[in-house]
């Protein structure tokens, strides 16, 4: 089967659990662009790309999520991510699979799911924040917008949680590929245009 068919039949099976255990209220929707596009986010649990996927909706197109490589390993789960279209990356060395990956992906006019921080950062523990530049580097050499979007850490069980999209947008470079200085103070300003949209939630 298409990994659309999969991304299809996991989507409804997983449906029912979500809409009742954690379901989402999106706000900001309208603000998924066409064509390819890097999806960034905070990044503090587990439930995050599920919500997130979620309030995407299916109907509105498909989501790649990059997760780490362990999760795409993992007997039946894995097979079933990795069926959905999630790949993963070696978090602990330079993944060329995994950004060929992504990049084939995001050429291809797809939505891929990034989350810069690398794994989950929760303020209320004191955790410190270190954004990693991939995400950066992969929107602008694929020349695709991004599109931060902020999910608050406290999730409601049995009641929406919003998740906020904010507007996309094409980050700027003095050269054509950026450089490392370049794609840092990119991934700086990505994170602060992600917390900024808590301020969305009413």
């Amino acid at each position: 089967m298409k990994t659309e068919t999969w991304y299809t039949m996991i989507y409804t099976a997983v449906w029912p659990f979500m809409n009742l255990i954690h379901p989402v209220k999106a706000i900001g929707r309208e603000n998924i662009p066409e064509g390819g596009c890097m999806i960034c986010g905070n990044h503090t649990s587990a439930a995050d790309p599920l919500m997130l996927v979620y309030a995407v909706t299916r109907e509105k197109c498909q989501v790649r999520p990059m997760a780490k490589v362990e999760l795409t390993r993992l007997p039946v789960v894995g097979f079933l991510l990795r069926k959905a279209g999630v790949f993963g990356v070696d978090r602990g060395s330079a993944d060329v699979g995994a950004i060929r990956t992504a990049m084939k992906y995001l050429r291809g006019g797809e939505k891929v799911l990034v989350y810069p921080e690398g794994h989950r950062v929760r303020k209320s523990r004191g955790d410190v924040r270190d954004p990693k530049a991939g995400a950066a580097m992969l929107a602008v050499r694929c020349g695709v917008p991004i599109l931060p979007v902020y999910i608050p850490e406290k999730k409601n069980l049995f009641r929406p949680t919003p998740v906020v999209f904010g507007e996309p947008y094409f980050p700027k470079t003095e050269t054509r590929k950026g450089t490392p200085e370049e794609y840092e103070a990119i991934t700086a300003d990505l994170m602060n245009r992600i917390d900024a949209l808590e301020e969305k939630i009413g």
